[in-house]
């Protein structure tokens, strides 16, 4: 922006002292519980390792991005949700309720600390310490994104910090919407007005039925939270979504993007690899790596899954491109949006760990390859 360019220029130094393999910053105070072990190994920053000279320009570039988008976060934004960069100003959209409730600042945390950022990670940790208190709230928050954005965000930030305070701050988070799982399935409501804990779903998802991208992204952030605290709750209220899950008849083994959670049956016949649907295959499978790999009900579920829906789904155009339609009542829809792109570095990802590993990189390059061809071909507007 304009007058706001110094996020590119005046930073070289530090950088540079980010990627030339230095010791991070925070290393040397990296405490924390005796007995706990926030991650299964170090955390590192640091790239000694890599010598490809374009790579290192290529990570300089993106550090000062995020420094630049920063900066004008805090210069425009401070405490808002988020930044509208065209006109300047903060916005605190519905998802997180009408305060200004800092999601930038709590989402940002962890990649500021990868990054070296450390001035400008004190200054996020400090706004979180003195701020981000669920008595703030006003309205109605999405569960989901709420999770991903304020839990998530915390527990990293944690995790890599090994500040307590990001701790309490994400359990106090995650105790305020426990209200959303009253239900006679455990499956939670999609929204939460976090002061009253009125739960309900959206009107337009399958008559209010619960969405699978949604109760499926909780596992990873609820069971870390629960292993940290010890509290036994918040694990608890996700094995009981993920053994229904388990259980329940699938329609030719698809999972629907509809649940119902009065009854725990699934709504419209619907199933995407995309919009509502894809990240329940993310976290099947990173629950099965953060779990040390012990975690089988997750593997076995991802496994059948993902044989499934190449059964049911996967298609490939006259131009010889592979795709994933959207299933919807036994028809297939031949279309792939954009959210479902991340299933390429999903497949990369498990391959090692896969049946046939090659079969699982085949599908890795040619669905990405799908997507870069569609970004290709799209003009710009």
């Amino acid at each position: 922006m304009p007058g706001h360019d110094h996020a590119a220029t005046g930073n070289e130094g530090r950088i540079e002292g980010v990627l030339d393999g230095k010791v991070h910053p925070a290393d040397e105070n990296r405490g924390g519980e005796e007995g706990v072990k926030p991650l299964d190994g170090p955390v590192s920053t640091s790239t000694a390792a890599v010598s490809d000279v374009e790579t290192k320009r290529r990570q300089k570039q993106i550090v000062k991005m995020m420094k630049h988008a920063w900066d004008n976060y805090v210069a425009y934004a401070w405490g808002s949700n988020e930044l509208r960069p065209i006109s300047k100003r903060g916005h605190n959209p519905s998802i997180f309720g009408r305060a200004k409730f800092g999601a930038t600042i709590v989402d940002a945390a962890d990649t500021l600390y990868l990054m070296g950022l450390m001035d400008e990670f004190k200054a996020a940790r400090d706004w979180i310490a003195s701020n981000l208190n669920v008595s703030q709230s006003d309205g109605e928050v999405s569960v989901f994104e709420f999770n991903i954005r304020y839990i998530g965000g915390l527990l990293s930030a944690y995790a890599l910090s090994k500040d307590k305070m990001f701790l309490d701050k994400a359990d106090e988070m995650a105790n305020a919407v426990l209200p959303a799982f009253d239900t006679p399935t455990g499956i939670p409501y999609a929204v939460i007005d976090l002061k009253s804990k009125k739960s309900k779903n959206y009107g337009w998802a399958s008559g209010s039925a619960s969405i699978l991208s949604e109760i499926g992204s909780l596992h990873l952030e609820w069971a870390y939270l629960s292993k940290m605290t010890g509290k036994t709750v918040y694990r608890e209220k996700i094995d009981r979504i993920r053994n229904h899950l388990a259980n329940i008849d699938k329609p030719k083994g698809l999972y629907p993007n509809y649940i119902n959670p009065q009854t725990g049956k699934w709504g419209q016949v619907h199933v995407s690899m995309g919009a509502l649907g894809d990240s329940f295959y993310e976290y099947l499978f990173k629950a099965w790596l953060w779990s040390g790999k012990t975690d089988s009900q997750a593997k076995e579920m991802y496994d059948t899954a993902m044989m499934n829906v190449e059964l049911q789904m996967l298609k490939t155009s006259k131009g010889g491109l592979k795709y994933f339609g959207e299933y919807t009542n036994g028809r297939i829809e031949h279309k792939m949006d954009h959210l479902a792109c991340f299933v390429g570095g999903l497949y990369g990802l498990s391959a090692p760990y896969a049946k046939d590993p090659e079969h699982y990189n085949m599908m890795g390059r040619e669905i990405t390859r799908t997507c870069h061809e569609s970004y290709r071909k799209t003009g710009k507007h």
